[in-house]
């Protein structure tokens, strides 16, 4: 999530940062980060026996309707016991929580849901920062996450940790309490921020339409275009390779030579977000009533604006949990710390 001005879809007023995802060229990216898949050919990478336990805890899978669009929800654990709303970010998928959330479910009701234009959720027109709010209470009233006698603690990683932090502001009624996972509202790094602004100078006078997903001959070619965004190491391959396979659909090819493979999210949502309902960062953090906590990677990329002092819209007093050895996306680079830090903040926090 960046911080450049941008204009919202209908010409809205422009606000005050810039949430699209950032790119770096592929081209200047080492192997390792580039395509981390691509050494294995298809196969799946070896994982230790706690991922295949994990994986064994398969989630009930349903779907919900919101806003007239249906919604890919997973579930664990048993209703009447605390809730627990899981949110992915950005381009990725409600399974991204599914090697996580079974250590949860002992003791919570747990959902992860899939944001509407990402995994199997329905592509929208547009989409905004209020809808989402909306699709999360759907989600979480569908999921039970109310029966236990407490409000749910949601819980959101990267751009889903945008969403949870406006829903948060906006609808403190809500949630118990809120866990922004490498949440920032800084912004990509400069060299990129001067790519966007070229290729923008060399585009701007050129007509644009909607451009489709590329489709992959085989399951093999898309697994080896896999790279995490922002750019980033895969800490255990068998974790990307897990997320990267529930990332894909069949579908056409675009020569008619039959079926390929490419990727479930809309590649037109950063263009369709309506960002107008959104408030911008006032000065000092937001005035947010929800209980908050900030897990981050010691060597995210994300936390770098932070580090350097730039404005946060966070709460001077947000508590903050920082994970080591971690990039941005924590869950694929220390799994296990990631679960034992929400353990550990479940159990005391909030007092």
């Amino acid at each position: 999530m960046s911080d450049q001005a941008t204009g919202a879809p209908g010409g809205a007023a422009k606000e005050t940062y810039d949430d699209r995802p950032f790119h770096s060229d592929p081209a200047d990216l080492p192997p390792e980060v580039r395509a981390p898949l691509a050494a294995f050919k298809g196969a799946e990478p070896p994982a230790p026996q706690w991922f295949k336990d994990a994986i064994a805890q398969a989630p009930e899978r349903t779907f919900v309707e919101s806003l007239g669009a249906k919604l890919e929800l997973l579930t664990w654990g048993e209703v009447g016991k605390p809730g627990l709303l899981l949110v992915h970010g950005n381009s990725a998928h409600a399974d991204w929580w599914s090697f996580i959330a079974p250590f949860l479910a002992q003791d919570y009701r747990v959902a992860s849901m899939s944001l509407a234009g990402m995994g199997a959720s329905d592509w929208r027109e547009t989409y905004s920062f209020l809808d989402f709010a909306e699709d999360a209470e759907a989600c979480a009233r569908a999921a039970g996450l109310y029966e236990g006698g407490r409000k749910p603690v949601y819980i959101g990683h990267s751009f889903g940790g945008g969403q949870v932090f406006f829903a948060a502001a906006r609808h403190p009624e809500r949630m118990h309490a809120a866990i922004l996972v490498d949440t920032g509202f800084g912004g990509p790094p400069p060299e990129v921020i001067a790519e966007r602004a070229k290729r923008m100078a060399e585009i701007r006078n050129i007509p644009t339409t909607d451009r489709p997903s590329r489709v992959y001959p085989t399951l093999e070619a898309a697994l080896a275009r896999f790279r995490l965004m922002p750019p980033q190491p895969a800490g255990h391959p068998f974790i990307a390779d897990y997320i990267a396979r529930r990332s894909l659909k069949r579908a056409p090819m675009e020569d008619g030579s039959g079926e390929g493979w490419t990727w479930r999210f809309d590649p037109n949502m950063w263009t369709k977000l309506d960002r107008a309902g959104m408030m911008p960062p006032p000065d000092g953090g937001a005035k947010v009533t929800t209980p908050l906590v900030h897990i981050f990677g010691a060597r995210s990329r994300i936390m770098d604006r932070k580090r350097k002092g730039m404005p946060s819209p966070f709460p001077a007093d947000i508590i903050e949990v920082e994970i080591p050895d971690a990039h941005h996306h924590i869950m694929i680079d220390q799994p296990l710390a990631l679960v034992a830090a929400l353990r550990a903040l479940l159990a005391a926090w909030p007092a």
